[in-house]
């Protein structure tokens, strides 16, 4: 089905809303938060694992002795999976059937928790991290596709900015939640923990979503030589992104990886055009607002993720912080997010996502400039804390904004797959930012050249920050949030 569908008028009522409210906006029916709930632990619980899991290898690799490869390959299993799928995910979501996609995606995802968690052997531990990355690949789509066709105007509204913020908030809670459980209790428990509420979200969703429909011919719909090179291509690229971490970038490793990718992609590019129906349709390229925005979600992904990691070797190495407490300084910068995020999304009404996104940029910027003048400073309430405050100012607007930019001019039957673009660039931007960042850095073993680097780093991020300000103002649509159109297909209720 072409993107220029039945639904498409709606779709185009977001960018222009109305600025008096309309009767719709007067009686929309207000649907139950159940639904959001449930879809929305299940992404934190996603976005949680990857920070908790970070601060509890240490642990792990005492445990299970882990070589330097076993190391790398429990973080990379995870991110080659999670981010080389989710494109095909958040197709099957909307091709096959909404609710089935998402519960098969949580469920894997927690069996592939509990394995992670009762794994005796190194590998055994990295096969269930890339069943957890595959999880999450197919859950997180499905999971924004419900709430996009379960809810409709300022609901609709107000969970895309919950769900933007969602991200940069489970980065840096994931530290704490980290520090605190394998000191407390178990490096186990941080996988064990996403098995009650996996099962809880099981059942609240077999007790609220409806089953929905799957479309005529889905499966023949589906197009197996673009998804595999799709999938293929995403995961040479993420491997190669991976690669610069272990290998470096000048290494055989990361340049064979990138150039399989660069062939994969654009094998992948040339046989869409020639499809019948393409896994990705090229109308989807011309929604600005989704391919904009999800640019700038992959870069300020990238940066906030790095900026984590970088802060988090920092407290620990040189302010003196023990794992716990340095996760518990964390909570600063997380308060800022959720606050920031809070007072934006009761403001985009009257000012728009693109004021808010550059907005954000700019308080960032100042933040990551105040923590490289702060380098190889010891006090954490005077040379870290300003810092973070005014990062979490600045991110928890940005993601707020970016979500309900990206998804705000894509009809109900491409949401799934507009979901996944989005995502795609949220883990390809987090992987890519940890490599760059830490490349720029330079040597993070030593405390002098931890100092150095974390400067050095932080400046180079405030002029990545610049160029995304360019991107946005020149390409992210400046239309206000409408709060009282219809849903796009919203009589596609409960998929």
């Amino acid at each position: 089905m072409s993107i220029h569908s039945a639904a498409e008028p709606a779709a185009h009522a977001h960018a222009h809303p109305s600025p008096h409210p309309t009767p719709a906006t007067v009686d929309e029916p207000r649907r139950p938060w159940t639904v959001f709930g449930l879809m929305i632990a299940a992404q934190f619980m996603v976005i949680l694992d990857v920070s908790v899991v970070n601060v509890a290898l240490p642990s792990i690799s005492r445990a299970l002795h882990l070589s330097a490869a076993d190391y790398q390959w429990t973080i990379s299993a995870y991110v080659l999976l999670s981010g080389g799928l989710l494109l095909l995910g958040g197709r099957i979501a909307d091709l096959l059937n909404r609710r089935g996609a998402f519960l098969t995606g949580i469920g894997l995802f927690t069996v592939a928790s509990l394995l992670s968690g009762l794994a005796q052997a190194p590998w055994t531990l990295i096969l269930a991290r890339a069943g957890q990355g595959a999880g999450a690949a197919l859950l997180t789509p499905a999971a924004m596709s419900i709430i996009m066709t379960h809810y409709a105007g300022r609901q609709r509204q107000t969970a895309l900015g919950v769900w933007g913020a969602i991200g940069s908030l489970g980065i840096a809670a994931g530290v704490l939640f980290g520090g605190v459980l394998t000191s407390a209790v178990d490096w186990r428990a941080v996988f064990f923990i996403n098995v009650p509420i996996g099962a809880v979200v099981v059942l609240g969703t077999l007790r609220t979503v409806t089953r929905g429909e799957r479309q005529p011919a889905a499966l023949r719909r589906l197009d197996a030589p673009g998804a595999l090179t799709l999938v293929a291509g995403l995961l040479a690229l993420v491997c190669g992104i991976e690669a610069t971490r272990s290998a470096g970038w000048t290494s055989a490793r990361t340049w064979i990886a990138l150039a399989a990718a660069a062939i994969l992609l654009t094998t992948f590019a040339r046989l869409e055009r020639r499809a019948a129906d393409p896994l990705v349709p090229p109308a989807t390229w011309r929604i600005r607002s989704l391919v904009s925005a999800s640019a700038v979600m992959a870069g300020v992904t990238g940066v906030v993720v790095g900026a984590i990691f970088l802060s988090s070797l920092y407290l620990q190495d040189v302010t003196g912080a023990s794992p716990i407490i340095a996760g518990l300084e964390f909570l600063p910068l997380a308060a800022a997010i959720t606050l920031a995020a809070t007072v934006a999304s009761k403001v985009i009404d009257r000012i728009g996502a693109r004021l808010l996104i550059l907005g954000g940029l700019v308080v960032m910027a100042a933040g990551v400039l105040l923590l490289a003048a702060n380098a190889g400073g010891t006090s954490y309430a005077a040379d870290v804390l300003p810092g973070f405050l005014l990062v979490g100012a600045g991110v928890g607007p940005m993601f707020v904004a970016i979500a309900i930019a990206a998804m705000s001019d894509v009809p109900a039957d491409r949401s799934g797959l507009a979901s996944g673009l989005m995502m795609t660039g949220h883990e390809i931007g987090a992987a890519l930012g940890v490599a760059a960042l830490t490349a720029i850095a330079g040597d993070l073993t030593s405390r002098a050249g931890l100092i150095t680097g974390y400067g050095h780093a932080f400046v180079a991020t405030a002029g990545i920050l610049a160029a995304l300000f360019l991107l946005t103002a020149l390409a992210v649509p400046g239309g206000r949030a409408a709060v009282g159109a219809s849903a796009h297909g919203h009589g596609g209720h409960g998929h």
